[in-house]
């Protein structure tokens, strides 16, 4: 499963500017957090992706599965 998460490197107050996303392939959400706990990243959401879903943001030009 492909879950994107929305988070932000600083853990100060959080502006939706600085917003940034990483795709990450996993079993479950907790998995995703494990994976990514040793970034010291500020996690916002971690959102499943349906099939229709990540077939729209493969399109993107910046779409990349993170190798965690």
């Amino acid at each position: 499963m492909i879950y994107k998460v929305l988070y932000q490197e600083s853990f100060e107050a959080p502006s939706r500017e600085s917003t940034k996303t990483v795709y990450v392939e996993a079993d479950s959400e907790r998995e995703v957090r494990q994976k990514l706990a040793t970034r010291n990243l500020n996690i916002e959401f971690i959102q499943l992706l349906s099939e229709p879903h990540l077939a729209y943001e493969q399109k993107s030009e910046d779409f990349e599965i993170e190798s965690v």
